[in-house]
């Protein structure tokens, strides 16, 4: 009968649950509501639990305590995707409560469980039912009753889990394109994986380790940056950054409060960010070790960077003092085509991303700090990348304005008109009229057998999309190419572009393109590689 879990068991169960979602993966990532190559929420949350294990390894040996938020902190780096970062809120939530609680039996599961739930929904603007957080949310509700009539976890687990799956099973009844599909919901598919993993491990049930070949070089420290502060006038001349951990029961969030003070007193570029498990510290200072002293009143200190910026600057400064810009661009996108196209209209970096991986809040972040401006538009170019972008705004030392671009069509129209002499607030609200005036359509590929929108597809056939879902369907990319273009305009339509991808050649495009302006004599029609993988043709129209 296991009637607590300590921190020795907790941290298994994180990784059994981290473990077992990443051994059906692929499996959740076929869920996908769309028969095209964008299944990637499996893919997106076993990476973010991939997150939250890595930070738990480096927490190892602590108390229970300790291990939560190593969990809370981690999954929030990584999350990735909605899916990602939904899960990581859950276990925000979660954590939050483990963290609190002097012991860990059923009902402080359920507790966490619904604190979790609580979270999640409050980082959706508009939530929906059917989804996750459907599953979350009751199975939660359904927890405190199993908790109150079960004290043993391993009777408790499974009353949870068959209402989870019970729940699981009802989706493709509260959102009509699940029930379309005949699928169920996949980010709840994956979050069941994480409870089960849970489960087998309390029950000693053995969870086998297959490792994922895509998820080869995620787990590589977060790149460097360089801190670029003022570098214009140098004052305090070392870089100060350290953790202060192990913090002191007798402190408190005022100790806290008066230590920032302390630092403002003996330096600039003051942060403090944290609770009282946890605090990050930079400040620029000529007195690194009074900085340290401060610190050693509140706690422990650890991982301390101490840089001479004025060494440093000497190279650096009259280069980056002229390279520096009031705002700028990155932009989320695959292939390097598209990549050169948005460079020349100004974007300063690129993160590697799209329908089929999505960028993690800390890519997001190192991005950010890479880039030599004052403050930052993001354009995501997906709508399944827009949580994880306006989550960097947390960790972002610079002002970031998410610029919320859901495909490539939008994200170059969004360019075109960024001016950067006006301030980035009016850039943004221009981007975003600028979106709304271009209509997108793509065309790709099914990867399984299924009927949607009216269309019987099987593995392979070439099928055309808009905003309103798939309009065409064929063997041959030309007739659905055609097909998708003639829903997308109107009357009042006058320029076509085409970004061509991976299957599609010089020749093929070139071709595609005179048929289309001779079926189209009224529209300007340019073609470009966009070298995009899994679409054929990525469309705009204005």
């Amino acid at each position: 009968m296991l009637n607590n879990i300590d921190a020795k068991l907790f941290g298994e169960m994180i990784r059994g649950g981290a473990q077992l979602l990443a051994n059906h993966r692929e499996a959740v990532d076929t869920l996908n509501v769309f028969p095209v190559p964008d299944g990637d929420t499996g893919t997106n949350m076993s990476l973010t639990m991939q997150a939250a294990v890595k930070e738990l390894d480096q927490a190892a040996g602590g108390d229970i305590a300790a291990l939560a938020l190593a969990v809370s902190k981690g999954s929030l780096k990584g999350a990735r995707g909605n899916s990602g970062v939904i899960l990581s809120q859950i276990l925000k939530g979660f954590c939050e409560v483990v963290i609190n609680s002097k012991e860990f039996t059923t009902k402080v599961f359920s507790a966490a469980l619904k604190r979790g739930t609580e979270i999640a929904y409050g980082a959706v603007t508009k939530p929906k039912e059917g989804t996750i957080l459907t599953v979350v949310r009751m199975t939660a509700e359904y927890s405190a009753e199993a908790a109150a009539k079960n004290a043993d976890f391993l009777v408790f687990m499974q009353r949870i889990l068959e209402k989870a799956e019970a729940v699981l099973k009802e989706t493709p009844e509260m959102l009509p394109v699940l029930k379309k599909a005949g699928v169920v919901d996949s980010g709840g598919k994956g979050l069941i994986y994480v409870i089960r993993g849970f489960y087998n491990v309390m029950a000693g049930i053995e969870i086998p380790a297959e490792p994922d070949e895509t998820q080869k070089g995620e787990n590589e420290e977060d790149a460097p940056y360089a801190d670029i502060h003022d570098l214009d006038e140098i004052t305090f001349g070392y870089c100060t950054e350290f953790f202060v951990t192990n913090i002191f029961p007798k402190t408190t969030e005022s100790d806290i409060d008066k230590f920032r003070d302390a630092l403002c007193g003996i330096g600039d570029s003051v942060i403090v960010i944290g609770d009282l498990y946890l605090v990050k510290v930079h400040v620029h200072t000529n007195n690194p070790d009074i900085a340290l002293g401060h610190a050693l009143r509140l706690g422990e200190i650890d991982k301390i960077k101490i840089e001479n910026m004025l060494e440093q600057n000497r190279a650096l400064k009259e280069r980056l003092k002229a390279d520096r810009k009031p705002i700028g661009i990155i932009s989320v996108l695959s292939g390097a085509g598209l990549e050169s196209v948005f460079k020349d209209y100004g974007a300063d970096r690129i993160i590697e991303g799209g329908q089929t991986m999505n960028p993690s809040v800390t890519d997001f972040t190192s991005a950010i700090n890479a880039v030599n401006a004052d403050s930052v538009i993001i354009l995501p170019n997906n709508k399944n990348i827009i949580m994880a972008a306006e989550g960097s705004k947390e960790l972002a030392e610079k002002k970031v304005v998410v610029v919320p671009s859901t495909n490539i069509s939008e994200g170059l129209a969004a360019l075109v008109v960024f001016s950067p002499d006006m301030p980035i607030d009016e850039n943004a609200e221009a981007m975003t009229r600028a979106m709304k005036r271009v209509k997108d359509g793509q065309v790709t590929y099914a990867v399984r057998n299924t009927s949607v929108d009216g269309f019987k597809l099987k593995i392979g056939d070439v099928i055309g999309m808009t905003g309103k879902g798939i309009v065409a369907k064929d063997k041959n990319v030309f007739p659905v190419l055609k097909k998708t273009v003639e829903k997308m305009i109107d009357e009042s339509s006058e320029v076509l572009t085409l970004f061509y991808g991976n299957g599609v050649t010089d020749e093929e495009a070139a071709a595609d393109t005179e048929k289309l302006r001779e079926a189209f004599p009224n529209l300007e029609i340019a073609a470009a590689n966009g070298g995009q993988p899994h679409y054929y043709y990525f469309i705009s129209a204005e």
